[in-house]
């Protein structure tokens, strides 16, 4: 099976986990990163999903799954090995068309979650479709080691400025050039090391007067 990759807007959208478990937990606190509106049914809940309730970030409904209970969610996850609730869940899900990730049983999902490395807006994902998470979990151990907190003030950046650089009138062309030319290899680590006149330095000497003390001041507020 070939799955494709996307990255989904998932705040203020109503998802649905079926299961209160450990693995219900990681799902739960994934799609709550996103921002989503995050209902829970289960009879039981981990104590971190218990105080997640208690604090009203998430909804618990305390029983087990009833047929017709997942109708008005965007995105549903069932995260019970209880081969009876799995198959009503895909059923549900596959009637009303919704988005549907059953942990560890490929053949009853419509997605899968990659093992996902987050560095503020930046996400890397990786996928081998269902065939050996582990190996997929070793690999984002891996990247972690590669893509540091300097790469989530690095994005924070590089996003201030693109609106800038938009608004000065360019051709399509020359603002793919220039954004090409801002990406030098040594970015990453001037960050890491707090080398701020190195970056600053950089960016003047590429874009010049369209970057005034006004930006650079906003630039600074990302610095770690």
């Amino acid at each position: 099976m070939s799955f494709y990759p996307i990255c989904l807007d998932l705040e203020g959208k109503t998802c649905v986990v079926v299961g209160g478990g450990r693995v219900a937990e990681r799902k739960v606190l994934g799609l709550l990163s996103c921002f989503a509106q995050v209902s829970v049914i289960s009879p039981e809940l981990t104590d971190e999903l218990l105080r997640l309730h208690n604090e009203g970030i998430i909804k618990w409904i305390n029983r087990e799954y009833r047929p017709g209970e997942l109708e008005q969610a965007f995105l549903v996850i069932a995260a019970t090995d209880d081969e009876e609730t799995q198959k009503q869940v895909h059923e549900e899900a596959a009637k009303h068309n919704l988005l549907l990730n059953v942990a560890d049983v490929p053949r009853l999902c419509n997605f899968i979650l990659p093992a996902t490395l987050r560095q503020g807006d930046l996400t890397i994902s990786v996928s081998t479709a269902g065939k050996s998470p582990a190996l997929a979990g070793k690999l984002r151990m891996e990247l972690e080691k590669r893509f540091g907190k300097e790469y989530r003030v690095l994005v924070d950046i590089l996003g201030a400025i693109r609106p800038v650089i938009l608004a000065s009138g360019l051709s399509q062309s020359d603002n793919e050039q220039l954004f090409k030319q801002l990406l030098h290899d040594d970015m990453a680590g001037w960050i890491r090391t707090g080398d701020w006149s190195s970056l600053e330095n950089h960016f003047e000497r590429v874009l010049g007067d369209r970057v005034g003390e006004d930006w650079l001041q906003q630039m600074r507020s990302f610095y770690l």
